[in-house]
C-alpha cells in the first residue's frame, strides 16, 4: 500500500512543481511591480493595482471555457498550455514595456492559472489513491505554493540588483523548464478517468447530492474571500492602523509592508509540511467533516481576533493562527471536492469549485476596503468573517447528520 501511494503520488508532484515554477515570476511582481513601476513603463501607480488584480477577473469569464476546453484534451495537453502561456507570458514581462502590454500579458497569465488551477485539481482527483486522497492535497497545495515564496524572496532579492526585466526573464525560462518534467511524467492522456464515477456506499450517498455539492461550493467561495482576498490584502492596514508604519520587534525597526510580507511568506513556507499533515489527518478513521468543523469555528476565533488591539507579540502569535487555520482549511475543502469530484464529472465539478473560489478572493478586497472606510471597519471586516465561518460550521454540523 506504502508503495502504491508513493508512485501515485509521482504525477501530483510533478504537477505541484511544475506550477510551482510558474509562480515565481507572478508572486515576484507583487513585491517588485509596486516599487520598480517605472522600469515596466508605466505612467502612473495606479496601474500597478489594475496590472495586479486584472489576471483574477479575467479568470472568471474564461475558467467555464477552459474547464469545457478539459473536458476536450488530456490533462497533460492542458498542462502544456499552461506551461507554455505561463513561460512566455512571464518573460514578456522583461520584453514588453508599458501599460498595454502588461494588461495583455496579465490577462493571459490569468487564462494560464486557470489551466493550472482546474488541472492540477484534476490531475490529483485522477490519480490520489482513495484512502490517501487528503494528503495527495495537502502535498500538491503545499508544494505548489512554494512557488510564491520563492518568488517573492528570490525575485525581492535580485531585482534591485539586476532588474525587473532580466529576473522576469529567468523566471520565465525556469517557468519552460516545465515542459521536460511533464513529458516525463506518468499523468493521465485519457478522457476515461475524467468520466469515470466512484462507487458510492449507501451511507454515503448524499456526497453525490446537489445540496452538498452546493455547501462544497460555497464553503470555497467564502474561505477564499476570506483569507486569499479580505486577509491578504488587509493586513499592512491592520498593522498600520494598531502599530503605526514602522514597528520595532525585539529592538530591530520594520515597516508595515515588510512584516506584512514576511507574516505571509511564512505560511507559504509551511504549507507543505501542515498541508499534508492535516490531508493525511483527515484521511483517518474519523473522517474529514469532523475536523474540518472544529478548524472552522477555531479559525472563526482567531480571524475575529486580528481586529483586536493586543500586544504586538500576541497580535503576531494570533495573526499567524489565523493562517494556519487557512491551511488547515484550504487543504480539507480542496480534499472534500476532490471526493465529490469523484462522483460527476471531475472538470466540470471542479471547474465549478474554482470559479467559485476566483470570485471570492476577486470580492474580498472589494469588500474589504468598502468596510475599513467605517470607523469600526476593522471589526465589522474581521468579526464579520468570524461570523460567516461560524454559521459554515453551524451548517457543516448540518450536513454530517445526513451524511
Amino acid at each position: 500500500m506504502a508503495l502504491k501511494a508513493r508512485m501515485s503520488a509521482n504525477p501530483i508532484v510533478v504537477v505541484a512543481i511544475v506550477t510551482a515554477l510558474s509562480l515565481l515570476g507572478d508572486s515576484m511582481l507583487y513585491i517588485a511591480l509596486p516599487i520598480y513601476w517605472e522600469s515596466a513603463g508605466l505612467e502612473s501607480i495606479w496601474q500597478v493595482g489594475v496590472l495586479l488584480s486584472i489576471n483574477r477577473f479575467i479568470r472568471l469569464p474564461f475558467s467555464p471555457i477552459i474547464g469545457w476546453v478539459y473536458n476536450h484534451i488530456s490533462l497533460k495537453t492542458g498542462m502544456v498550455i499552461a506551461i507554455l502561456l505561463g513561460g512566455f507570458t512571464t518573460i514578456g514581462y522583461g520584453i514588453f514595456e508599458g501599460f498595454a502590454a502588461w494588461v495583455i500579458l496579465r490577462a493571459l497569465w490569468g487564462v494560464a492559472w486557470s489551466f493550472f488551477r482546474i488541472g492540477g485539481l484534476s490531475i490529483v482527483a485522477v490519480h490520489a489513491d482513495k484512502e490517501h486522497r487528503g494528503r495527495s492535497m495537502g502535498l500538491y497545495n503545499g508544494l505548489y505554493r512554494t512557488g510564491s515564496l520563492m518568488g517573492m524572496l528570490i525575485g525581492g532579492l535580485l531585482v534591485p540588483f539586476i532588474g525587473l526585466s532580466t529576473v522576469a526573464i529567468g523566471f520565465g525560462l525556469l517557468t519552460l523548464l516545465g515542459l521536460p518534467l511533464l513529458a516525463a511524467s506518468t499523468i493521465s492522456h485519457g478522457q476515461a478517468d475524467l468520466e469515470k464515477k466512484e462507487d458510492v456506499k449507501q451511507g454515503k450517498a448524499f456526497i453525490g447530492k446537489p445540496g452538498y455539492k452546493m455547501t462544497i461550493i460555497v464553503s470555497g467561495f467564502f474561505i477564499a474571500m476570506l483569507y486569499q482576498g479580505i486577509l491578504a490584502s488587509t493586513l499592512s492596514s491592520v498593522i498600520g492602523h494598531f502599530y503605526g508604519e514602522h514597528i520595532s520587534i525585539l529592538n530591530v525597526v520594520v515597516s508595515v509592508t515588510l512584516l506584512s510580507g514576511i507574516i505571509q511568506a511564512m505560511r507559504w513556507g509551511w504549507e507543505p509540511f501542515l498541508g499534508r499533515a492535516v490531508g493525511h489527518w483527515s484521511d483517518g478513521s474519523r473522517g474529514r467533516l469532523p475536523i474540518f468543523i472544529s478548524s472552522l469555528v477555531f479559525a472563526g476565533v482567531v480571524f475575529g481576533m486580528i481586529s483586536l488591539s493586543l500586544p504586538i507579540g500576541v497580535w503576531l502569535f494570533i495573526t499567524l493562527l489565523a493562517l494556519a487555520g487557512a491551511t488547515i482549511l484550504t487543504t480539507i475543502i480542496d480534499t472534500i471536492a476532490l471526493d465529490t469530484s469523484k462522483t460527476a464529472n471531475v472538470v466540470s465539478f471542479l471547474t465549478i469549485y474554482a470559479v467559485a473560489q476566483d470570485v471570492g478572493a476577486a470580492l474580498g478586497p472589494v469588500l474589504g476596503y468598502f468596510l475599513l472606510q467605517f470607523g469600526a471597519g476593522f471589526s465589522y471586516l474581521y468579526w464579520g468573517g468570524a461570523a460567516i465561518l461560524f454559521v459554515l460550521a453551524m451548517s457543516w454540523s448540518v450536513v454530517e447528520k445526513k451524511a
